[in-house]
């Protein structure tokens, strides 16, 4: 299926059947506060996708589960499991039309329906803490309406009609509006796809080699995984290259509810469940000793580590036996502990795409935590390249934002370089507002931001009247010599005061200079200090190595300023301009007034 035939379809499947399933509201409506509702659609979303997902097999999986009754559990599972053609099961006698046609009980046969779920599903229902309100709609007489509601025809969700990428935007539509009824931050929980898949590509678009042929296995891991859309994406672009090529997901996710939508998704799309974990990565890390071929995430930026503080802390003390012994990041923004982390996951041929905003670019001192962790990530050779977004691109915020491209095994002619490209005005304009999202990078946009990273090269790109510009810069060029300049105390008569026949320094005095690692620091000390300070020295035992990535001033663009007539003419034009409407409001002539 052609990419613009795929992509409408989902359009159309997603605004049709998120309005559908959020109608629902209208039955909660009393019963539960708005910011409430998705206690009840999330859940109810999720069961019933796995309810039409099972539909096929259900017969020969209570056919499967008579015949294996009196097995032990791992045996029956297994059964079970190859009987349903998924990684889970249910072996209840009811389905939601069962259920319908006895409304005195649905209660009861709901929760014997939910508890016939496989186990792996029962950690999902858990984390919706569900049962709590299958108590308070059946209390209320809502939820033999919820559960109608949910099995109109219309509502149907079997993969056979909704694809799992549709259902992914379902998910993300309906997060979403719970989201901003709950005035929370949406984006905290996924990703618009238009970025996942510029992310995607970006990642494989060097890998072409790798990814096809026989007996092909890719593993993905995306550290704050959200509902595991960047991770569905990726599996379907690997299938794009290699359709029987084995792609292996893993997760990691701190919200109970987001998770248990991504363990759900995992399922449906034939995965291991097992690989989806829950809770924090920087201070709980699930997948210890792992090592993945791609990592993809989007991190929260601007979000302090407090509760993670201890445990980060602790194994930064652990040096390189530890994920951050390199450095630690102010403890306002944990972004770059998430970069750290990411690294630590990739093999030795691993790529990693990450977002971050421009505070991870240049934020902290020479010596510091940011600027060590870039230090770390540019003088070991892995920043292969950093993508600006354009503005307005996500749901909760309109900031510049970047993609982090790291590698630990770089192509030949990228080896000691960085790659700088500007995308920020290649989009398209939205027609309708999503949050702050206002713009989108369609397909177009897309392929011209992805050709310009292929290409490697110092070049502007052009769509139409939309522009990107590529650079590439030697690693050092990032680099710079913090170097500490000292001035003398003098006194009152304005001679210098000596210590042992040595200046004393006047700390009032005391300066800096970033002298960038290509430049010899005594030349530029001689070329740039002391014409302006001739007493001045420099103290080298406190030298520090900073390294920050100026983006913004790399891409500036200078604009002269207009000349003083064509000023002044402007000027001359809004006083006539000004004397105009006024002569018309009053009626009066003042052109000669003084």
């Amino acid at each position: 299926m052609s990419e613009l035939k795929r992509n409408s379809q989902t359009t159309a499947n997603v605004q049709k059947q998120a309005n559908l399933i959020w109608n629902v509201a209208d039955i909660l409506r009393g019963l539960y506060k708005p910011h409430e509702y998705g206690k009840v659609i999330l859940p109810m979303t999720v069961i019933k996708r796995l309810h039409d997902t099972l539909l096929p097999t259900r017969e020969k999986v209570m056919k499967a589960s008579e015949q294996h009754k009196e097995m032990n559990e791992a045996f029956r599972h297994r059964f079970l499991t190859q009987a349903s053609g998924y990684s889970f099961y249910n072996t209840s006698v009811y389905t939601f039309d069962t259920l319908l046609a006895d409304p005195a009980n649905i209660e009861t046969n709901f929760r014997a329906y939910l508890n016939s779920f496989s186990e792996n599903m029962q950690d999902i229902l858990e984390n919706f803490k569900f049962d709590t309100e299958v108590s308070t709609l059946d209390d209320n007489d809502a939820l033999f309406h919820i559960i109608q509601e949910f099995n109109k025809n219309e509502s149907y969700l079997g993969p056979d009609k909704v694809t799992s990428t549709d259902m992914g935007y379902v998910f993300e539509e309906l997060v979403r509006k719970f989201s901003e009824s709950y005035n929370e931050e949406a984006g905290e929980h996924f990703t618009s796809r238009d970025i996942i898949y510029l992310m995607t590509d970006l990642l494989l678009v060097e890998d072409r080699d790798t990814l096809t042929g026989q007996d092909v296995v890719k593993t993905v891991y995306d550290q704050t995984m959200g509902t595991s859309q960047m991770l569905s994406a990726m599996e379907e672009r690997i299938h794009d290259f290699n359709k029987d090529a084995e792609v292996r997901t893993y997760g990691q996710e701190l919200n109970p509810e987001t998770y248990a939508i991504a363990k759900a998704d995992t399922m449906i799309r034939g995965g291991n469940p097992d690989n989806m974990a829950l809770g924090s990565t920087l201070s709980n890390d699930q997948f210890e000793e792992y090592q993945f071929d791609y990592c993809i995430s989007n991190p929260p930026f601007g979000t302090d580590w407090k509760r993670d503080q201890q445990k980060v802390k602790a194994e930064h003390e652990l040096g390189e036996n530890g994920r951050f012994g390199v450095g630690l990041p102010k403890i306002s923004d944990g972004q770059l502990l998430f970069q750290l982390n990411g690294i630590s996951k990739l093999k030795e041929n691993g790529r990693m795409a990450i977002i971050h905003n421009g505070s991870a670019l240049f934020s902290g001192n020479a010596g510091g935590g940011e600027s060590s962790i870039r230090q770390y990530v540019i003088e070991n050779d892995w920043l292969e390249a950093i993508v600006q977004l354009p503005n307005d691109s996500f749901y909760n915020t309109g900031i510049s934002t970047y993609v982090w491209l790291i590698t630990k095994n770089k192509s030949p002619e990228r080896e000691g370089k960085v790659q700088l490209i500007d995308a920020s005005k290649m989009f398209e304009k939205r027609r309708k507002n999503i949050g702050e999202k206002r713009v989108d990078i369609s397909n177009e946009c897309r392929d011209i931001i992805v050709k310009a990273y292929g290409e490697f090269d110092t070049k502007k790109y052009k769509l139409d009247d939309r522009l990107v510009e590529s650079k590439t810069f030697d690693n050092e060029e990032f680099g710079y010599t913090r170097v500490t300049v000292e001035s003398p105390q003098r006194d009152e008569e304005g001679n210098i005061i000596l210590k042992k026949n040595k200046p004393v320094a006047d700390t009032i005095l005391r300066d800096t200079e970033e002298i960038p690692l290509k430049e010899n620091i005594d030349a530029y000390f001689k070329r740039e200090v002391l014409p302006f300070n001739p007493d001045a020295w420099m103290d080298r035992k406190k030298d520090r190595i900073g390294y920050e990535i100026p983006f913004t001033r790399l891409f500036y663009k200078y604009t002269p300023p207009e000349s003083s007539e064509i000023i002044s003419e402007r000027i001359k034009m809004l006083e006539e301009s000004i004397v105009a409407n006024f002569q018309a409001l009053s009626g009066k002539d003042v052109s000669n007034v003084d």
